[in-house]
């Protein structure tokens, strides 16, 4: 499995499939990957977004270990800092009240 992501934060580009609610986050062949990061740069040209210099491909064992970043933050209930990954979502982070409300 191969993802694609920015440089500078790390953090995974998510990409929403056309015709539905669903996003891509993880390409299996390296050659899909470069072909998803050709389509999204072209796309974010036009809106005036990434270029192909900002975003890079990994396979995902290697992203998880060696790039991505991790970031301090403070659990709401109990005010102690952690690390957590930068690409967690709100909703399962303890630092957000959508953590503690379900």
């Amino acid at each position: 499995m191969f993802v694609i992501y920015e440089k500078s934060t790390t953090k995974i580009i998510e990409v929403y499939r056309k015709n539905s609610y669903s996003k891509k986050t993880s390409y299996k062949t390296m050659s899909a990957a470069k072909a998803a990061l050709t389509r999204i740069t072209k796309a974010r040209k036009e809106i005036g977004g990434f270029d192909i210099f900002d975003l890079a491909i990994a396979e995902y064992n290697y992203y998880l270990t060696k790039i991505e970043k991790q970031v301090e933050k403070t659990n709401m209930m109990t005010g102690k800092k952690y690390k957590e990954s930068i690409n967690t979502p709100g909703y399962m982070s303890p630092s957000s009240e959508a953590y503690w409300s379900m």
